[in-house]
């Protein structure tokens, strides 16, 4: 026979308010985030994307007509790209102009 355990009741907690000190704590947390690590957190997801759509174009470039690897390495990574396809697609074939160097 098992006994069951008796459920400890639960315990409600305030909603934060956006006053006092903590929220002064909060602000001054964002705002030396964003002097400090803003531009470098983006400009790490931009490198970010930019090697993956470049390890995508060197796998399965043969969607676009640039035969890199063989076939046979890039239906073995098949799978781990296939969610990413269409974005990579629609980013390759789209326009560029000059603003967008410069973004």
């Amino acid at each position: 026979m098992t006994q069951e355990q008796p459920v400890p009741p639960t315990t409600q907690t305030e909603p934060r308010r956006p006053g006092g000190l903590r929220g002064l704590w909060d602000a001054v947390k964002e705002l030396v985030y964003g002097m400090a690590a803003h531009d470098m957190t983006r400009a790490a997801i931009r490198t970010r994307a930019s090697m993956e759509h470049l390890f995508i174009l060197i796998t399965m470039g043969d969607l676009l007509g640039v035969p890199i690897l063989p076939p046979y390495y890039s239906l073995r990574l098949l799978p781990y790209v296939v969610p990413q396809i269409a974005t990579w697609k629609r980013r390759m074939l789209r326009e560029k102009d000059l603003s967008d160097a410069l973004l």
